[in-house]
């Protein structure tokens, strides 16, 4: 049997600072196959880009592992050695952050910064550059972050990214301060990149759309855990957990003209430590008596993953409505 090329197992990360603890991860488990496309979404605080950001162990110094284990090909990227983490960030893996601009150091040429990233290789900063689409590279190269587009400066780190050939490529939000038209763009040539060279993908977003375009696989994340997981049609056309289907139909490019955006209702939690039932509860329209007391383990319901402990059935599924609806 193959072994998966990233297993994420019941992390909890936390994040202290003097007295204060805020749980970022709460038992977040996701497991990703070679090749494989997968949208990460859900409400800004739910754990994404702290999931993101675990892969490579580049969470802040303060965070604190009271449990659970990240492999990579096997190997436990948690307790990896300096020397070895940093091989395996320049070899195997590659980021792609929401603000291209401020990824870049300000004070060198674009020049600079890619022959500095592509060390030890053969690899031509001008052909990568021509590679994602950028007119008259050689100027490009000469240029300081601050004289090129934001769209442009994506680009450049994008060519960075996948200059190696990374295993992994995790991009968080890389296209949010993006216009619509190079929005596109950006991220065919980032799927397409990576499908060409064979590079699994995470994509962390808001965009329901652009991930049931570019996604064969979903993982929507509430209170720091996974609690829907599987393909991305399914998933999206007939959510089972009842978060999914609030944020399903809360989505802005659902609304038809003339009609109120919904809203989920109440506010996403901030966690400090092991808590009783099941973390959407106060929100969540379905809750039962269970769902307060006991914490919801991992179901396979209908070959998808759910943390419910009464998913919607197929005939409610489709018909699903915001937890707690509110309009604005």
């Amino acid at each position: 049997m193959t072994t998966p090329l990233l297993e994420i197992e019941d992390v909890v990360a936390e994040y202290r600072t003097g007295k204060r603890v805020v749980r970022a991860l709460d038992g977040a488990s996701l497991t990703v196959g070679r090749g494989e496309t997968v949208g990460i979404v859900g409400e800004s605080g739910s754990g994404k880009s702290t999931l993101g950001l675990l892969v490579g162990r580049l969470l802040p110094k303060a965070t604190v592992f009271p449990r659970g284990r990240v492999l990579l090909d096997g190997e436990s990227v948690l307790d990896l050695p300096a020397a070895r983490l940093a091989q395996l960030r320049r070899d195997r893996l590659a980021f792609v952050p929401q603000d291209p601009v401020g990824a870049l150091d300000p004070t060198l040429r674009i020049g600079r910064q890619l022959r500095l990233a592509l060390r030890a290789t053969e690899a031509d900063p001008a052909a990568l550059l021509d590679g994602v689409r950028i007119n008259d590279p050689e100027r490009v190269l000469r240029l300081y972050p601050h004289e090129i587009s934001g769209g442009m400066a994506q680009r450049v780190i994008v060519a960075m990214a996948m200059a190696r050939k990374p295993d992994l490529l995790i991009a968080d939000e890389p296209t949010a301060a993006l216009d619509t038209q190079v929005r596109e763009e950006v991220l065919r040539l980032l799927f397409g990149l990576a499908a060409e060279i064979g590079t699994t993908v995470l994509w962390l977003s808001h965009d329901l759309g652009g991930v049931a375009r570019r996604c064969a696989r979903i993982a929507v994340m509430y209170g720091g855990r996974v609690v829907e997981d599987g393909a991305t049609a399914q998933v999206l056309t007939a959510p089972r957990h009842p978060y999914t289907a609030a944020l399903s139909a809360a989505d802005p490019a659902r609304a038809k003209d003339g009609t109120r955006l919904l809203t989920i209702g109440g506010t996403p939690p901030v966690l400090t430590e092991d808590t009783p039932g099941c973390v959407f509860c106060p929100r969540c329209p379905s809750a039962a008596d269970d769902c307060r007391t006991t914490r919801p383990a991992p179901r396979t319901v209908e070959s998808r993953t759910l943390l419910c402990h009464h998913p919607a059935t197929a005939a409610t599924a489709s018909t699903a409505r915001p937890a707690k609806e509110e309009v604005r």
